[in-house]
């Protein structure tokens, strides 16, 4: 099959091929809905974007963030969002993965509430990864996905998860697709391609077009996804509030703007998550120039860490004023099949979780493998009994300031061990990434994009933190990197279950690069993406 069999609108360019199947995705109106987005929003894609780099400039020199004094009235308002639709009244357990077929199938049978199915941090973005994700979307919604694969069948249940569905960030761009010479947003790709083949299928099926929203930095990004919703609505002669969307506060910056990233999306808004991974790596980017800045070992910094409780707490007091659902993050933790005492410590991570989340209030919670749901569910339901949700639970008692979102503990201990584990673990993400697989499990737990940057970041920052000490007493160095950075890629590439060296020897690069330049690189992703 060749381009030629799809017909492009005008100042339309794409360069990626076009296998047997893909033409059922990029038809003529998904194409045209994506340019005109594109057209329309774009400017303002790229005004946010510089916005945020002028932001991070003023804090690199020191500012700190807060309240915002002009959205005030906001946060002192008396509003709700518009009502949930029944499909996602009740998520107490959501699990997540990308947007390959047999995980598809899995997480929609998996007995979770729903399945956020990702085309972003757990998926490498490569061509192939984002179209054939778009039929498998289209599978999925009309129930005839099916796969055999080595000489098993594996089709979809009766009774499936509610499907929602989480394109690239804004700072992502779909490199495959120019309009009028310039690459297009990768979530406005996303976003158009799935809205137009799947939208009126699932309002048919009783459910409807629901989304995650990734790595907002503030609520005029999310003024720009409710104008985005609103035009693509138009288009489709959808009624307004047909979407709905909830939001992952994964950025330190966010964090001050809940209220008003609630109001901004209220038409259209399901809820805010706890996105913690990202919530840490925003943390340390933030404020990575702050000699003073310093926090503990990466396995240390826990939901209960100060920083971390208060942010939870202050997301769920903020949702259900709101009448908005909360949803907690995602326990990284996976069933350790080989090993029935570190199986049952590992367990026992994620029901402690669960359980906090529950009797704070939380409506639901994430888990990143089948293997959790009934664990994960069991905790909601000891606090849930049969209600569908807690939005009910208002917490007038929980007051978080400026000062307590900014409470960075614990800055130690930092050991040789913890360097080595983000070391060992950057390493191995970023093959496995290049590789075409962005969701990975990496020392029982499962990582993608978002704990790779805590590692990696976190690596840049000690060696730039006066903190930045071992327990031992030694400074972390770039020249200690460095040598670890050679002890620890024979170790990746032994534990690789692939068995492919090339993508480590050049992760390992990328890694050296990342965690040792003066200058330090905003997404792990970007300079990844020109790789592959």
């Amino acid at each position: 099959m060749t381009q030629a069999t799809i017909t492009l609108p005008a100042g339309m360019e794409i360069t990626g091929a076009i296998k047997p199947g893909y033409e059922t995705v990029l038809t003529p109106d998904a194409l045209a809905l994506v340019a005109k987005l594109s057209r329309a929003f774009e400017p303002r894609r790229q005004e946010l974007l510089a916005a945020r780099v002028a932001r991070a400039k003023r804090l690199d020199e020191g500012e700190r963030p807060d309240f915002l004094k002009e959205t005030a009235h906001i946060r002192a308002g008396d509003w709700t969002i518009a009502p949930i639709p029944k499909a996602l009244e009740c998520r107490r357990v959501e699990i997540t993965g990308p947007v390959e077929r047999k995980m598809v199938i899995n997480a929609l049978n998996s007995g979770a509430d729903s399945y956020m199915t990702d085309f972003e941090d757990s998926n490498t973005p490569n061509w192939d990864n984002q179209i054939s994700g778009q039929v498998n979307m289209m599978d999925a919604v009309r129930k005839t996905i099916a796969l055999e694969q080595n000489g098993k069948s594996y089709k979809l249940n009766d009774k499936t998860a509610t499907l929602v569905v989480r394109p690239r960030g804004w700072h992502l761009d779909e490199k495959h697709v120019l309009v009028d010479g310039k690459r297009i947003s990768g979530g406005i790709f996303d976003f158009a391609l799935f809205m137009i083949h799947n939208a009126k299928e699932q309002l048919a099926r009783g459910a409807g077009p629901y989304f995650y929203l990734p790595k907002m930095e503030s609520h005029l990004e999310a003024r720009l996804w409710n104008d985005i919703f609103v035009m693509t609505q138009n288009e489709l002669g959808l009624p307004q509030g047909t979407i709905k969307a909830t939001v992952l506060i994964e950025t330190i910056l966010a964090a001050f703007e809940m209220d008003e990233i609630l109001y901004e999306l209220r038409e259209h808004s399901s809820g805010l998550n706890a996105g913690r991974w990202d919530y840490i790596f925003s943390c340390i980017k933030k404020f990575k120039l702050d000699k003073d800045f310093c926090l503990a070992d990466r396995a240390k910094v826990t939901m209960t860490a100060p920083f971390m409780r208060s942010y939870a707490l202050l997301l769920l007091k903020t949702c259900h004023k709101r009448n908005a659902p909360a949803i907690g993050g995602m326990a990284a933790l996976i069933p350790i099949k080989n090993d029935p005492e570190k199986n049952e410590v590992a367990m026992g991570g994620v029901r402690n979780d669960k359980a906090r989340d529950a009797t704070d209030g939380y409506d639901g919670g994430w888990v990143a493998h089948p293997g959790l749901v009934e664990l994960a569910m069991g905790e909601f339901t000891k606090v849930l009994g049969d209600a569908p949700n807690q939005i009910s639970k208002q917490r007038p008692d929980v007051e978080v300031t400026a000062a307590d979102l900014l409470n960075f503990q614990p800055e130690a201990p930092i050991t040789e061990a913890g360097l080595r584990y983000n070391i060992n673990v950057g390493i191995h993400y970023l093959g496995s990434w290049l590789g075409g697989n962005g969701c990975v499990p990496i020392h029982n737990l499962m990582e993608d994009a978002a704990t790779a940057e805590i590692s990696r970041s976190q690596v840049w920052q000690w060696i730039r933190s006066t903190k930045g000490t071992l327990e031992d007493g030694r400074k972390v160095t770039a020249e200690m990197v460095r040598a670890m950075i050679t002890e620890e890629l024979p170790k990746v590439k032994a534990s690789a279950p692939d068995g492919s060296s090339m993508n480590y020897e050049r992760a390992a690069e990328i890694f050296e690069e990342m965690s040792t330049a003066t200058a330090f690189a905003e997404f792990l992703t970007l300079p990844l993406y020109e790789e592959i």
